[in-house]
């Protein structure tokens, strides 16, 4: 998997704003959130191996998405209203490979206490058209559990559309594949 980082280090991605929201780079100050929200069965409840058992996990986490963030100058998010300091969840976009290709992998999670507010659809949206301006060659795709109603709801809303004959097997479980561009065969 081959990708030309230098391309994206001056995407202002660091720090993205909708009308509602501050998707901005997470730093040390998020560790705790980091892992209040991987730490909580109800956000990880279709992605159990998502689940951190100790804050020494959380800064590995921590560690691994900066480490995208310098390579490549794009990545996960920490996601906050304009007007509340408290963090509602994670969402953005990183460098995998599927297949034989590099995509842009969605992942968003949210604390259930936001759930239900259009947080992880506009969050998620924001990602998309983030790669759609600054890394338009490469798909983006999300990887959703079948029973994660909510999620498949978030994908579709992002601009991302089912691809069955995608789906594959993930960590815990089959994964719903949904992609940016339906002409993609993998």
């Amino acid at each position: 998997m081959t990708v030309e980082p230098a391309a994206t280090r001056n995407s202002g991605a660091e720090e993205v704003r909708t009308d509602r929201l501050v998707l901005r780079r997470p730093d040390q100050d998020d560790l705790d959130a980091i892992f209040a929200l991987h730490n909580d069965p109800e956000a990880c409840e279709h992605n159990p191996s998502d689940m951190l058992e100790t804050r020494e996990d959380a800064e590995l986490l921590l560690e691994l998405w900066s480490h995208q963030w310098n390579r490549y100058g794009f990545g996960y998010w920490v996601v906050r209203r304009h007007d509340v300091p408290d963090p509602l969840g994670v969402c953005g976009v990183k460098l995998v490979g599927f297949g034989r290709h590099p995509v842009l992998n969605l992942f968003y999670r949210f604390f259930p206490s936001s759930w239900g507010s259009g947080y992880a659809s506009e969050a998620a949206a924001t990602a998309v058209d983030w790669a759609r301006v600054h890394r338009p060659d490469d798909l983006v795709i999300a990887r959703v559990r079948p029973g994660n109603l909510a999620s498949q709801r978030v994908a579709v809303r992002a601009g991302l559309a089912r691809t069955e004959h995608l789906d594959t097997p993930g960590d815990d479980g089959i994964d719903w594949i949904y992609v940016s561009d339906r002409s993609y065969e993998g």
